[in-house]
């Protein structure tokens, strides 16, 4: 029976290719530095918006990757409040997702300290705040025990199911942890792309949790992304682009755990991920310079509360299409202001119809359809 990578006897001396690497190395490094570079010449203003877009997405994705759809404007006000952002219509968020927004942010705000069991036992309970996942109680805060069996990555119906992987044993997860931690934390000359790199890989595999262990393995990646960056200004989204991959990125992981030390193709496939992310931030940037145009367009003229919230919420990833209920929901107002509001902006010309008709009138802004 074929062994995985933990399973071997060199593990966890990790290498892997170097010359098959710093082609691409060298490219993400360039982008990165030039994402970085136009990023800091926005201004103040645009530049925050680009970060706090990022972040939700940061958020959102990676909770998607596992299954979990969180609330788009509960993440978005989360992560405005906790870092001092002015948005106006702040929604309550869920401790659920406040959980994740507050890891999120201790990962890339306070990059510069310590990786320790301590901080991952305070994500952990952050990410699971009653105590179970789901219907199922797990141990928070503390690494798993195994007393219900081995921890397996499985699919398929019950009786039928494929065991993907299995992790370490219980007993095994102290020592793995603090020989992570001391390498993670260690000065040892790697670039800290690379690391992020092996770190998401080396602590997935441990997989020392009960659940939560793809999110908190993706939350320190950023960790050495921000590392990476001498910066905890975040203008792209690692997840977002997992996301979009989660199939090659499942595959990638499953091969490698199930091969050698050599890890070369799951390095190749990160940095290669990594590279399109930037590009996912062209999407991001486009956006806030559209609402900043907007505005800047319109800054002379008149909007109720409702009208400037919502078509905030169009710029910023607006899910659905925005029908007059949709608007009544949002702005918490009747049927018929809703219908009223909308009547005004399309006077303006500002919103317009959809072809769609009859129960499913909906309508979008005007500067959105002409770019799309």
């Amino acid at each position: 029976m074929k062994k995985y990578i933990h399973e071997l006897k060199k593990w966890p001396n990790f290498i892997w290719r170097q010359d098959r690497l710093v082609d691409l190395l060298a490219s993400v490094r360039h982008r990165q530095g030039r994402l970085v570079g136009r990023m800091e010449g926005l201004g103040f203003q645009l530049r925050t918006e680009a970060i706090l877009q990022s972040l939700t997405e940061e958020v959102l994705k990676s909770s998607e990757i596992e299954g979990e759809h969180l609330n788009r404007e509960q993440v978005r006000s989360s992560l405005a409040r906790h870092l001092g952002m002015d948005i106006g219509g702040l929604t309550p968020a869920s401790r659920s997702v406040e959980g994740i927004v507050e890891m999120m942010l201790d990962a890339t705000q306070r990059y510069k300290a310590s990786l320790t069991a301590e901080r991952l036992f305070s994500w952990h309970a952050a990410l699971f705040p009653v105590g179970r996942s789901g219907m199922t109680k797990i141990r928070v805060g503390k690494w798993r025990n195994d007393n219900e069996g081995p921890m397996q990555v499985v699919s398929g119906p019950i009786g039928r199911q494929q065991v993907y992987f299995q992790a370490p044993d219980a007993s095994r997860l102290s020592r793995e942890m603090i020989t992570f931690f001391a390498w993670f934390n260690s000065r040892k000359p790697i670039d800290s792309v690379l690391k992020a790199g092996v770190a998401h890989l080396w602590f997935v595999t441990i997989h020392p949790f009960d659940d939560g262990n793809g999110r908190i393995a993706r939350a320190i990646a950023d960790l050495a992304l921000a590392r990476s960056e001498n910066s905890p200004q975040r203008f792209y989204s690692l997840s977002a682009q997992i996301a979009k991959e989660r199939k090659s990125y499942y595959t990638v992981l499953e091969s490698t755990q199930k091969g050698t030390l050599d890890i070369t193709e799951w390095l190749e496939w990160f940095l290669e991920c990594l590279d399109r992310a930037f590009e996912g931030t062209e999407t991001i940037l486009g956006s806030v310079l559209k609402k900043a145009k907007f505005w800047e367009k319109y800054q002379g003229e008149s909007f109720n509360d409702r009208q400037r919230n919502i078509l905030n919420r169009l710029f910023d990833g607006f899910e659905g299409k925005l029908s007059s209920s949709k608007w009544a929901a949002l702005g918490k107002c009747s049927q018929d202001t809703a219908s009223r509001d909308i009547a005004d902006l399309v006077k303006r010309e500002i919103l317009v119809k959809n072809p769609e008709g009859g129960r499913s009138t909906s309508y979008m802004l005007i500067h959105l359809k002409r770019e799309s």
